[in-house]
């Protein structure tokens, strides 16, 4: 058994995990040691940080509906892609089945509409 056609591979994750190890011992020996009560805090944009709970903050459930709706789109985008670069070798059945996600796609984007996920208050 010859592991030949994964040495390319191999070398890649070898490859990897040595320029980590060297990119964190160099900030480690390089980096500024002089900590400050500024350094230490939470950096929004250039404006001073809100105060959060002692337990943590909580978020409004629109974030991560809006986040879910990205994935969604995001993964439809992902199977149009190599369904487009191969239309012309797909029978009629590739376009049906394209067809058929597409418009459940678009039934789950008008339900949430409908139902005000995309409504930012």
């Amino acid at each position: 058994m010859t592991l030949s056609p994964y040495a390319p591979i191999i070398g890649l994750f070898a490859l990897a995990a040595a320029f980590a190890l060297f990119s964190i011992a160099a900030a480690r020996l390089t980096g500024p040691r002089r900590y400050n009560k500024a350094k230490l805090e939470a950096y929004e944009c250039g404006i001073e940080p809100s105060p959060q709970p002692v337990g943590g903050g909580r978020f409004p459930i629109k974030f991560y509906l809006t986040a879910m709706l990205f994935i969604v789109f995001d993964i439809e985008i992902i199977f149009l892609y190599p369904w487009a670069v191969s239309f012309d070798a797909l029978p009629i059945f590739g376009f049906v089945e394209m067809v058929l996600f597409i418009v459940a796609v678009f039934v789950a984007y008008a339900y949430v509409w409908r139902r005000g996920g995309l409504d930012w208050d």
